[in-house]
């Protein structure tokens, strides 16, 4: 056997491809939100595919081993529905993977089934045909089909981004501090795979020969990988979970309200889907601006739209309708606007000259500073800093 060596591209391609196979590996031994952890592992193992496929082709082992060729043809059909449901899955954990997700898989196994007769060649009839692929003599049903997985690629890219803004909208619905469910990460994770898509598909326009256009793919691919691989030794948290998504507890949408005196009658209902009256909604919103005022709980960094409604002795659904109805706010906008209003107090009664700003924030129910100077600039259009120097504080 002859020796091979590596360039730097291949090197990189390599490492990535181990990388991935201990991420998958890790992946698996999670114990919590399973779904979510085995649908990152698959993704990992496809991308080590991929990458060791790589390597395979562009070394020439492909020439020595001829009976793996074709393995990793399949697999960048799979990575936007990998990507999309695995965000689905780490953002919320009441997802599940069902029967009919299956549908996001029928694309590879058309392929898959297009490609089957080639997997029982022999070697010498593999290479031979690599040969004439090389040489542009692709049979028809292939070349029908490849320009489809770039397709899919970034259509799932951008489902995926599009979900993931929306589920930020929703989890503002629910959280005060929505650091507590950071979707960044997934973000990012999204934004990744779209810019290497784009890449892929931009080589593939400009008509860039497969072996280099593979390359700089795999060296995306692999400086990917090492990334998650990164942020997993930075912030385990990412792969525990520990900041997703929470279903609200079934005990809390069972709580009803009391019932109002049976001489007071009620007003139809403007709220058919919560069952709500006009009367009860007032009511409700008298309630939560009352405890916000004499308890405070917008004090409490992790406080959720079910932690007040159990307090209101409501539910999550009826408090989330009446703040969009009767305050015209999300929960965390409303939440927030109470604790930008504490700081600012503090501020106007001089605290700030014995206290860092970002004490009187953390005091005032902010989990974070980037959290605070967000709230801040949305409620009051200034910095922190601008607003102590207007009031000369």
């Amino acid at each position: 056997m002859a020796s091979i060596t590596l360039d730097w591209l291949q090197i990189a391609s390599v490492v990535g491809a181990l990388q991935g196979l201990l991420l998958t590996g890790v992946l698996f031994a999670q114990k919590k939100n399973r779904t979510a952890n085995v649908l990152l592992a698959v993704l990992m193992a496809t991308f080590t595919i991929y990458l060791a496929g790589t390597v395979y082709f562009s070394t020439g082992f492909v020439r020595q081993f001829p009976h793996f060729f074709g393995v990793s043809y399949q697999t960048p059909w799979v990575f936007g529905p990998l990507v999309y449901l695995y965000a689905r899955a780490a953002s919320d954990r009441s997802w599940r993977f069902e029967r009919r997700t299956l549908i996001h898989f029928v694309p590879v196994a058309i392929n898959t089934l297009a490609f089957s007769p080639y997997y029982f060649l022999s070697g010498a009839e593999k290479l031979a045909m690599m040969d004439r692929w090389v040489a542009g003599d692709v049979p028809l049903q292939l070349a029908i089909l490849d320009p489809f997985k770039y397709v899919s690629g970034l259509a799932y890219s951008i489902a995926t981004v599009l979900y993931l803004r929306r589920h930020r909208r929703q989890v503002e619905h629910s959280y005060s501090n929505i650091g507590r469910v950071n979707l960044t990460w997934l973000m990012t994770l999204t934004v990744a795979a779209f810019g290497i898509w784009l890449l892929a598909t931009s080589l593939k326009i400009a008509g860039v020969a497969g072996l280099v256009r593979d390359a700089h793919i795999s060296l995306a691919m692999a400086v990917l990988v090492y990334a998650i691989g990164y942020m997993g030794l930075r912030q385990p948290e990412v792969f525990r979970y520990e900041t997703a998504e929470y279903p609200v507890p079934k005990s809390l949408l069972a709580v009803q309200p009391p019932a109002p005196p049976p001489d007071e009658p009620e007003p139809a209902s403007r709220y058919e889907r919560s069952g709500l009256s006009d009367l009860e909604a007032h009511r409700l919103k008298a309630s939560l601006l009352a405890i916000m005022d004499s308890q405070r709980p917008w004090r409490d960094s992790e406080l959720t739209l079910a932690d007040l409604a159990e307090r209101l002795g409501s539910t999550p659904h009826k408090l989330s309708e009446v703040l969009n109805s009767e305050v015209g706010q999300t929960f965390y906008d409303f939440v927030n606007g109470y604790r930008v209003r504490e700081v600012q107090r503090r501020i106007k009664a001089g605290e700030a000259r014995a206290l860092k700003m970002l004490a009187l924030a953390m005091d005032a129910g902010f989990a974070s500073k980037s959290t605070f100077n967000q709230a801040f600039k949305k409620h009051t259009s200034q910095t922190p800093s601008d607003f102590r120097q207007a009031v000369g504080a």
